[in-house]
């Protein structure tokens, strides 16, 4: 009996299971259909779900509707704009909500979503998205029909959710990243105590002024929610701004007009501590064991209307009297701490809203810092009265606070600067409304970054003048160099403020600059695993370079000693324009490889890939050195490397460059080259090239060859090199050289020979010395070709011999033809009684021609063979 029991227990099990399998496969369609007709009675604008699944098991016994990647994005005026996007929906409800009818509506219990994205916008008109994308509810008294779904919520979670915020017409944004919130309540209940936990990390800007940047914010309430009177009213709450504490109290209330505020905050303990949370967590430490004494609080109200036109007043105030903190195992404490500060509103308007710090101020040692500042008229155009004045020891900052350094800094920074300026005149660059006086000096900087990369500033000095902000001193060294720098800056609060671009003229002076050193690196782990271990290494590379996109400035530069890559440059000057990403080179001139460089050109960094364009000048160079030394030049012309003398050119190229050690990529280079060579002779011996045509034509020794005053013009693309034919000359031979070669070694090039006989050996010669003075001056030079192909390292070469072989023999059988008509002549006067002797002068003839023929084979021959040791016995 117990068996049949057991068994009966088990297969209802079994058959349980495998209803929960089987209901999201008979419920799917029917869920989707629900979701869909709710989705587009409430939303107009374009929708999209990848699927939409249905469980039984994530939250048993309920169900659950999971909506997976749902999207919304705008109609117009907002065409293509994302509203809503969330990577998962999933709604709870009883599984009896499964088996209700077509035109019952589904009640939903819960709601949870992961990796979501909000947002929201206000054109300048003042219309958001989010009303366009929302229907308007009009409902007819013949409409009797539920909707497909309801909400009985009790409990609803968001999980790593970024909502953004933008305002076009008043240029506000707000970010709230990092969002999780989760509520617990019954909103069946017309008044309910709503129990949340809320996270996030907010960031606020106005304009081009930043108020806030990833502050982070933590409140855990108990609101009380009435839902008919919409309002929401602090209870028990703990809030967190960093690690400052706060507790609110009092409520806001939703109405037609807007939003009613009535609300009071205040620091729970007056303790100094309070001041030590508010700095943000990238830079605040564990508050464990740190000595306080004095005060801080921070308390306010905010009451009053948010509409379009108003905000609530407020008054927020924060304060501290004759505060210290000193950290556990750090030697120094900072002391006298002063706060008085007031931010404030009495009128409601948003631009009556005025700043007053009154007095910040504190001592390290017996260096004392002391600043204040007024700001009004905030939102049109902000008045600021500031002023600073006092000295901070860098190096005691480390030894007060533990900032998390790779090294610690050293040197004094000295300020007494006060300014006046309103945020129009500095966004218009109306300097003549802007009031400085003072100046800040820094000594003794000494910064490592721990990767190597060291600077030092002996001294700065900047002077702030009534409408101009003058560099009067900059001097530094770090790694191999030294530098000198003075200017001008002409918008120092427009980039300060406004996000404007940095503008200014300097002039910078070098004893020796190394580029290396101002390249920047980063350190990655990489890891290697095996079966009996995992290690992990650290690598150093270097990060793409970038000009930076907010400098808007000239350089006038010298620099006695210019250290590039392995290059040494010397008596280097030049101006350099930096704007949009780009720098533009102008008259740079430096002394290098013995003679002297001019360049003129660009880079700019702006795009995926750096690219440059480039006209370079030089003048008197040194050949071996420069088209061995310069990579670039080496594959542009590969046997300038054996060329003995100076060279004058003007290069014009253009390309890519290395992202990180920004040198030219030589597979997009593209330009031409015009040059005269001087005084030039080739070493031809260190060349596999030359030395294998040496070989093949006897007739030219090329390290006799001189170049001198020889103009060679050439263009590149895509890797490959066209050189222009030109000429050259070796005694009375001329020598016709054109073709093409590869940045990848490989040629193919044409070199025609002009050759006189005389060039032709021995034999030639002894044979011309058996003509007329008459008869040799006729032979015309035999034209030689020679094809070079292969590679510069492994050439090779092919001549036209058999045509230059029939070239003489045709000279000399012509000679032979002449010579035979013009006795002929006289042979006819005496036919009649010399016929035989004719006869046998004709065969004669015939002999010497064919005799001549042989000669000609053996001497163009002669050209192109080496030399046998022993000549075999003419027969």
């Amino acid at each position: 009996m117990q068996k049949k029991i057991l068994k009966i227990v088990g297969i209802t099990l079994v058959l349980l299971v495998a209803i929960l399998f089987a209901t999201p496969f008979l419920f799917k369609d029917q869920i989707k259909a629900k979701i869909t007709e709710t989705i587009n009675e409430k939303v107009d604008a374009k929708v999209s779900f990848s699927d939409a699944d249905l469980s039984l098991f994530k939250n048993f016994p309920k169900a659950t509707v999971t909506l997976e990647q749902l999207l919304i994005i705008n109609k117009a005026p907002f065409e293509g704009d994302t509203l809503v996007s969330l990577g998962e929906l999933n709604l709870k409800m009883s599984i009896k909500e499964l088996f209700k009818g077509k035109e019952e509506a589904m009640q939903i219990e819960g709601i949870s979503s992961k990796n979501g994205y909000i947002n929201i916008i206000f054109n300048k008109d003042g219309i958001g998205n989010f009303d366009i994308a929302l229907k308007e509810d009009k409902p007819t008294e013949a409409d009797t029909k539920s909707d497909p779904m309801s909400l009985k919520i009790q409990k609803y979670q968001i999980e790593n959710f970024k909502f953004q915020y933008f305002d076009e017409g008043s240029q506000m944004r707000m970010i709230i990243d990092s969002l999780n919130h989760e509520g617990t309540g019954d909103f069946n209940a017309s008044k309910l105590d709503l129990d949340t936990k809320t996270t996030a990390k907010v960031s606020f800007d106005m304009g081009k002024i930043n108020y806030m940047k990833n502050v982070s914010l933590a409140l855990d309430a108990i609101l009380g929610i009435d839902l008919e009177q919409s309002k929401y009213t602090f209870k028990e709450n703990k809030a967190l701004i960093n690690q400052l504490p706060l507790e609110f109290d009092g409520f806001i209330q939703m109405v037609e007009a807007g939003q009613v505020y009535d609300l009071k905050f205040k620091t729970p303990t007056s303790s100094f501590k309070n001041f030590l949370g508010l700095i943000p967590s990238a830079y605040a430490s564990s508050l464990d064991g740190v000595k306080t004494t004095g005060d801080f609080t921070v308390n306010g109200f905010a009451k009053g209307m948010l509409t379009d036109t108003t905000i609530p007043k407020f008054n927020i105030a924060i304060a501290s009297h004759n505060g210290s903190f000193q950290y556990p195992n750090l030697p120094k404490s900072v002391q006298s701490i002063v706060i008085d500060t007031k931010i404030v509103n009495e009128t409601g308007i948003m631009n009556d809203t005025y700043v007053n710090l009154n007095k910040l101020s504190f001592r390290i040692d017996q260096d004392v810092f002391d600043a204040k500042a007024n700001i009004k008229n905030i939102s049109t155009n902000a008045l600021v009265d500031a002023a600073l004045k006092g000295t901070i020891n860098l190096g005691n900052l480390s030894k007060a606070y533990p900032i998390q350094l790779e090294k610690p800094l050293t040197g004094i920074l000295k300020a007494n600067v006060t300014t006046k300026f309103d945020m129009a005149s500095v966004e218009k660059s109306q300097y003549q409304n802007i009031s400085n006086a003072g100046t800040i000096g820094l000594t003794g900087f000494n910064y490592d970054d721990g990767n190597g990369k060291n600077m030092s500033i002996s001294n700065a000095l900047v002077q702030f003048n009534p409408n101009q902000i003058q560099l009067k001193q900059f001097n530094a060294k770090t790694g191999k160099s030294d530098l000198s720098v003075t200017g001008v800056l002409d918008n120092f609060y427009g980039f300060m403020f406004r996000k404007q671009e940095l503008k200014g003229n300097f002039n910078l002076s070098s004893n020796q600059l190394a580029v290396s050193d101002f390249m920047t690196t980063s350190t990655a782990p990489n890891t290697t695993e095996t079966k009996a271990e995992t290690t992990t290494t650290t690598t150093t590379k270097s990060e793409p370079l970038k000009i930076p996109a907010f400098l808007n400035c000239t350089l006038a530069a010298k620099a006695n000693t210019v250290l590039y890559d392995n290059l040494t440059l010397k008596a280097v000057s030049g101006k350099m324009t930096i704007k949009d990403e780009k720098v533009t080179l102008e008259d740079i001139k430096t002394s290098i490889f013995g003679g002297n460089i001019g360049a003129n050109g660009s880079v700019s960094t702006k795009g995926k890939t750096p690219v440059f364009d480039m006209n370079l000048n030089l003048n008197q160079v040194d050949i071996q050195q420069s088209f061995t030394q310069l990579d670039m030049l080496k594959k542009i012309a590969p046997l300038a490397g054996v060329v003995n003398g100076k060279i004058n050119t003007n290069i014009k190229l253009n390309g890519n460059l290395d992202a990180t050690e920004m040198t030219p990529d030589l597979n997009s280079l593209s330009g031409d080259l015009i040059g005269q060579l001087l005084s030039t002779t080739l070493n031809a011996d260190n060349s596999t090239l030359l030395k294998a045509l040496t070989s093949n034509v006897k007739f030219i020794d090329l390290n006799k060859v001189n170049l001198n005053d020889i103009k060679a013009a050439l263009t590149f693309k895509d890797g490959k090199v066209n050189v222009k034919p030109f000429d050259i000359k070796y005694q009375d031979i001329k020598a016709t050289i054109g073709g093409t070669h590869g940045f990848d070694q490989s040629m193919n090039y044409d070199v025609k020979f002009d050759v006189p006989v005389k060039y032709l050996g021995k034999e030639a010669n002894a044979f011309i010395s058996k003509l007329s003075p008459a008869d040799a001056a006729k032979l015309e030079n035999i034209p030689i070709n020679a094809v070079l192909t292969g590679n510069f390292t492994n050439p090779k070469i092919a001549t036209d011999l058999k045509s230059a072989t029939a070239n003489l023999t045709n000279q000399l059988a012509k000679q032979q033809k002449e010579k035979l008509v013009s006795k002929g002549t006289t042979a006819l006067t005496d036919y009649l009684d010399k016929n035989t002797k004719k006869t046998s002068d004709t065969t004669k003839a015939s002999t010497q021609k064919e005799d001549v023929k042989a000669k000609a084979n053996d001497l163009i021959n002669g050209l192109f063979k080496k030399k046998k040791t022993t000549e075999e016995p003419k027969p």
